[in-house]
C-alpha cells in the first residue's frame, strides 16, 4: 500500500497493512470522541467504508454512509466539475465549467443522471434503514482521498 512521492515511499502508508488498520490508527487520533452520544461517523462509499467502520467500532459511536457523486465533465470523464450529495447539496467548480466550456444544460444533465445513480446506491447501501439525524451532532466524515475537494465540499454541505 505504499505511495510514491518525489521518488520516496510514504512511510506511514508503507506501514499500513490495509484499510482496517488505517481506521484503527485514525480512531486512536480521535479518541476524545469515544463513546460520546453526540458523535457519529459517516463513510463515503466505497473505499473508505472499511476505514469508517473501524473508526466507528473503535470509538463506539454510530456509523452511516453518505452517498456523494462526482460530476464528470461531459466528454472528459477523467475530469470533475463538481459533486452532489444525497442530501441535495451540490458543489460546482466554476473554473472547471469555464475551462471545459460546460453549458448549464450539460451541467443539469450530469446532475440529473448522477442524482438518479446516487438514489440507487443509497438504496443498495441503506436498504430501508432511515438516514441518521445529523442535527446537533459531531460528524466524523471519512473519505479515502481528496484530489479536487469537490466530493468533500458536497459531503460537508
Amino acid at each position: 500500500m505504499g505511495n510514491v512521492a518525489n521518488g520516496r515511499r510514504d512511510s506511514i502508508v508503507e506501514r499500513l497493512r490495509d484499510r482496517k488498520e488505517a481506521g484503527r490508527l485514525l480512531a486512536k487520533k480521535l479518541a476524545k470522541y469515544s463513546g460520546r452520544s453526540d458523535v457519529l461517523v459517516l463513510g463515503l462509499p466505497r473505499g473508505c467504508v472499511p476505514v469508517a467502520f473501524e473508526i466507528s467500532r473503535s470509538l463506539k459511536v454510530p456509523l452511516d454512509v453518505l452517498i456523494v457523486r462526482k460530476l464528470r465533465v461531459p466528454g472528459f470523464e477523467d475530469f470533475s466539475m463538481g459533486a452532489i450529495s444525497i442530501g441535495g447539496a451540490q458543489f460546482i467548480n466554476p473554473d472547471a465549467v469555464e475551462e471545459f466550456r460546460v453549458s448549464q444544460a450539460q451541467i443539469d444533465m450530469v446532475v440529473s443522471s448522477e442524482a438518479r445513480e446516487m438514489e440507487r446506491l443509497d438504496g443498495v447501501y441503506r436498504g430501508r434503514r432511515p438516514r441518521l439525524d445529523l442535527r446537533r451532532r459531531t460528524v466524523i466524515l471519512v473519505d479515502d482521498g481528496i484530489i479536487t475537494g469537490s466530493t468533500m465540499r458536497a459531503a460537508i454541505a
